[in-house]
Formats: structure tokens, C-alpha cells, sequence
């Protein structure tokens, strides 16, 4: 077995564990799952970063996970803001990534 396929592996048995706590967290404590779910986009960042620190999808989805985590769980006065910018934003990335790897190709 390669050092990807193990790398892949622990990264499915530990997003398969937080998930498991949240919801374990959402059955038997306050904390709901509509204010933790975030803390799955953490721990799938940690785990791309792990396998590759400068993947720029990683990062973007920790910073997601940071800025939802807080949303949901202190009220601030650019919530709305935040809630219709971030998907835009995220929205205008995607097509620049796609652009730029399709270009990249048609130049091979």
C-alpha cells in the first residue's frame, strides 16, 4: 500500500470520526448540529492540508468552516453580509480555478 492510499485512508476514518462526535454531540448534549457542522469543514481542511499544504482548496475550505462556525455561534452585525458575499465569492473562485486549469490544459 502507498503512502497516498494510507494518507487517504486515515483522512476517511477521521472525517468518519468527527462526524460521528457531532452527532453524538447533537443527540446528547446542547450543542446542535446546526451550530457545530462547520467543525466538519475544519477537519476536512486539516486532513487536505496534511496531505498537501499548499492546496489552496484546503485552506479555502478551513476558512469557510472558521467564518460559518463563527456565524453560527456568535450573532454579528455582517452576518448577512457574510451569508450572501461568501457564496459569491466562492462561486467567482471556482470558475477562476476551473478557467485557469482548462487553459492550462488547451496549452499542453
Amino acid at each position: 500500500m502507498d503512502v497516498k492510499e494510507k494518507t487517504k485512508i486515515i483522512t476517511g476514518g477521521v472525517i468518519l470520526i468527527a462526524l460521528g462526535v457531532l452527532i453524538f454531540l447533537n443527540s446528547m448534549t446542547g450543542c446542535g448540529f446546526d451550530k457545530s457542522w462547520p467543525i466538519l469543514l475544519i477537519v476536512i481542511s486539516i486532513c487536505t492540508l496534511v496531505q498537501r499544504i499548499k492546496d489552496v482548496g484546503g485552506w479555502l475550505i478551513g476558512v469557510v468552516g472558521i467564518v460559518f462556525l463563527v456565524i453560527k455561534n456568535y450573532s454579528t452585525d455582517f452576518d448577512k453580509i457574510i451569508v450572501y458575499a461568501l457564496p459569491s465569492l466562492l462561486i467567482l473562485l471556482g470558475i477562476f480555478v476551473l478557467f485557469n486549469h482548462f487553459r492550462k490544459r488547451k496549452s499542453e
